[in-house]
């Protein structure tokens, strides 16, 4: 697959608890379903069919967007074909877990309580550790149980079946690595996320993020972070803000140094939105350090109460055990 350069990336999941002393269970990799103690249900596997589909991937070969100062972007248009993303797109918004996250922020002394306006789900372990045979952490390079505070909160699960083929799709197609897969589903045009850039430490240097858009068509801004001039030397002349119309199945790699100087966000749409409003978004990361997995469960699974799909409603409600 044609790319610019390789850049190893780095990325940043639980739902209902068992106790701590529970035994893990080993993941069932069946045809029909993932198990995990961390999962607050089953999580049901891709029909053969489909699963079989993932292999053929991507649909088309990536398009390099490198115009402007500090940009690296791999653009595919589709990566999954539009017969299959519709079927990917229903298929995981029935059958994940995913959660409505509130937390609080303190700027200026003002402290704060933020709904996240998304619905979010999340698995994964960060490069330190991996998954046993059992589903449990445990020491990458030693292979001992791994006993860390920032584990206790949150449980780390592995990422489930229908979503691994294709972690490992996009690995093959950018010649990156990911170890964790963050779910956002934006039910309507009022669900958005706000400028931002995935720069935080625990993912390395200049971390690689692959991007996937299912369902409706939303708009995907960028904007280059302000550049203070130096002493003595006139300012830059400023980047052009991008907007990408993100259709079912694509998927966009952002790489180099993009996360350090560039903002992105999906901003709230009015109107009629097509494809019922719902929207998901896969992305694939790589975390280095405890941290990561520490803070992408925080933020993308909380404290709160499970959610799952509900067919005859058309609406995300309370998963009750």
């Amino acid at each position: 697959m044609a790319n610019k350069r390789t850049i190893e990336s780095f990325f940043p999941s639980a739902a209902k608890r068992p106790r701590k002393d529970a035994e893990p269970v080993q993941v069932d990799e069946a045809d029909d379903e993932s198990k995990h103690p961390q999962y607050p249900f089953p999580i049901r596997n891709f029909p053969a069919s489909l699963s079989k589909e993932i292999t053929s991937l991507p649909a088309r070969e990536g398009r390099i967007i490198n115009d402007q100062p500090d940009l690296d972007l791999l653009y595919f248009e589709p990566y999954i074909p539009s017969y299959l993303a519709r079927q990917f797109f229903e298929f995981l918004r029935s059958e994940l877990p995913f959660y409505r996250v509130e937390y609080k922020i303190n700027r200026g002394g003002i402290e704060t309580q933020i709904r996240t306006p998304r619905w979010t789900t999340v698995f994964g372990l960060d490069d330190t550790s991996r998954f046993d045979d059992k589903g449990a952490a445990v020491d990458s390079a030693t292979g001992k149980t791994v006993l860390d505070r920032r584990y206790e909160k949150y449980i780390p699960r592995p990422i489930p079946k229908c979503l691994d083929g294709l972690r490992r799709s996009t690995e093959a197609a950018t010649g990156c690595q990911f170890n964790f897969c963050l779910v956002n589903y934006y039910a309507s045009g009022s669900d958005s996320i706000s400028y931002h850039s995935d720069d935080e430490k625990f993912l390395g240097p200049d971390p690689a993020i692959a991007s996937f858009s299912l369902g409706a068509k939303r708009d995907f801004l960028l904007k280059h972070k302000p550049v203070p001039p130096k002493d003595g030397e006139e300012p830059l002349p400023a980047s052009k803000p991008i907007k990408l119309p993100l259709g079912s199945g694509d998927m966009i790699l952002m790489r180099g140094l993009t996360q350090s100087n560039w903002l992105h966000s999906i901003p709230k749409r009015s109107g009629k939105n097509e494809e019922d409003g719902g929207r998901i978004n896969i992305t694939f990361r790589k975390a280095m350090v405890k941290g990561g997995t520490e803070n992408y469960y925080n933020y993308n699974v909380g404290i709160g109460p499970v959610y799952r799909w509900n067919k005859e409603r058309r609406e995300m409600v309370e998963w009750k055990s």
